[in-house]
């Protein structure tokens, strides 16, 4: 997975680059375009003060490494895609149950997959993930702010999720030692602990 490592590192700075310039430049956005920066903030902030969101993103990621190419770039790039369609379901209102549980479930079984290194077809893979993006993108657009600007606020949620997608594979990148596999296998079961926390949680609030 060496051949990964420059890419990467260029990918995550230029992305890091790109978030402080847009909070840098909020501001000035604000004198007229208020909705529009408003938007991109909530949007990018939103999947950041979700844990069971944050722990899953980055799962995808970490997942995506371990299976290798293509899965480490098609996991991350398949779940921001699915994810803003299922932003806009949620935009809409439109019903999708079991909402809480299905993005509980995901942490669970992407934290499963990271912990035993579960080798699979990256088609399969990628089903897999977009299922779960769908809940993920419809909690997010369920949760647009009254005067955001709808499409600044999906960008917003669709960078932070890449970003967050970046860190995945970063910390994947460890695989190369042998400690580091130990870790990440260790970080895929406490993902998997919180997912079981959060899905009972989610079901006991159902209850």
């Amino acid at each position: 997975m060496r051949q990964f490592a420059f890419p990467l590192g260029t990918a995550l700075r230029g992305g890091l680059a790109l978030a402080v310039f847009i909070s840098l430049s909020q501001p000035a956005f604000a004198h007229e375009q208020a909705g529009i920066a408003g938007g991109f903030a909530s949007g990018f902030l939103h999947p950041l003060t979700g844990l069971d969101h944050m722990i899953a993103m980055v799962a995808v990621g970490i997942w995506g490494a371990q299976l290798g190419m293509p899965a480490i770039w098609v996991l991350p790039i398949t779940f921001p895609i699915v994810m803003a369609m299922g932003g806009v379901l949620g935009i809409l209102k439109l019903p999708l149950p079991f909402q809480e549980p299905v993005i509980a479930l995901s942490a669970l079984v992407l934290g499963i997959a990271v912990a035993v290194r579960l080798k699979t077809p990256f088609t399969v893979a990628a089903a897999i993930v977009a299922v779960f993006a769908i809940f993920h993108g419809y909690a997010h657009g369920a949760e647009l702010p009254h005067a955001a600007n709808p499409f600044a606020y999906g960008i917003g949620f669709v960078v932070a999720t890449g970003l967050l997608h970046l860190c995945g594979i970063s910390i994947g990148l460890l695989l190369r030692w042998p400690i580091g596999d130990r870790l990440i296998r260790g970080m895929g079961a406490a993902i998997a602990l919180l997912g079981c926390y959060f899905l009972a949680r989610s079901l006991g609030g159902m209850a």
